[in-house]
């Protein structure tokens, strides 16, 4: 009996092990999130990936995450990811995994190039659980956005509400890209739906009710759905 959990606990590992390369994810995330040795999986990236992976330390600073559009990119990701953790018992790994799928689908459908690798999500999470970063709610729109542990929420004015004057020609760029992640964040409560039955089992008819929750970081209400997310 031993041998056998042994065997489907090494396969789950190779399972995460395999999404994580695909996402694009360093050698040194996956060393941190299996307990695959080096050898197997540096054998299994270059299988996976077809080529060796990347050298080279990873990113480590915050302020790469305060920056204007990565801010955006990554606030998305964060609410899609701390959604998930509310509504779903996962893993800390597979939530990650499951919250930048859903971040790619909606930038990728919007036809915009995404900002925020999976090696950057998953240092932002680590971020946030050491409290180097937090969310914080924006005073103008109401959505949560990532910032410094010590922001003052009364007077913070996030990205969307005030772009900075060099975003594309001022801040008319500003507010076409408030105009495409509207138009994402409609799409994204299709794609919640989607993801609620397979992480819950039954499906929660209270926890869908709250997908509405999962568009809080960009202050937006859900569009009224018959049979889904209340108007």
């Amino acid at each position: 009996m031993a041998r056998s959990k042994s065997i489907l606990g090494e396969a789950r590992q190779i399972e995460r092990a395999v999404a994580l390369i695909e996402l694009g994810a360093r050698l040194q995330v996956l060393e941190s999130e299996t307990e695959l040795s080096y050898e197997r999986l540096l054998r299994l990236y270059k299988e996976v990936a077809g080529r060796s992976p990347s050298k080279g330390q990873l990113p480590f600073s915050t302020d790469w995450f305060m920056t204007w559009q990565p801010n955006i990119h990554a606030s998305l990701f964060l609410n899609v990811h701390e959604y998930l953790n509310k509504v779903a018992a996962l893993e800390e790994i597979d939530a990650v995994i499951k919250a930048y799928r859903l971040y790619l689908e909606q930038v990728q459908a919007q036809g915009l190039e995404p900002m925020l690798s999976v090696t950057r999500a998953w240092r932002l999470v680590k971020f946030v659980d050491n409290g180097m970063l937090t969310m914080t709610r924006c005073s103008s729109c109401g959505g949560h956005f990532v910032t410094h542990p010590h922001e003052i929420a009364r007077h913070y004015v996030c990205g969307l509400c005030n772009p900075p004057a060099r975003a594309g020609k001022g801040r008319a760029a500003g507010a076409l890209r408030l105009g495409a992640l509207a138009d994402e964040a409609d799409d994204a409560v299709d794609a919640v739906d989607a993801v609620i039955p397979e992480a819950l089992a039954p499906p929660d008819p209270e926890a869908l009710a709250t997908a509405a929750a999962y568009l809080s970081g960009l202050g937006l209400r859900a569009p009224a759905r018959s049979g889904s997310l209340p108007a």
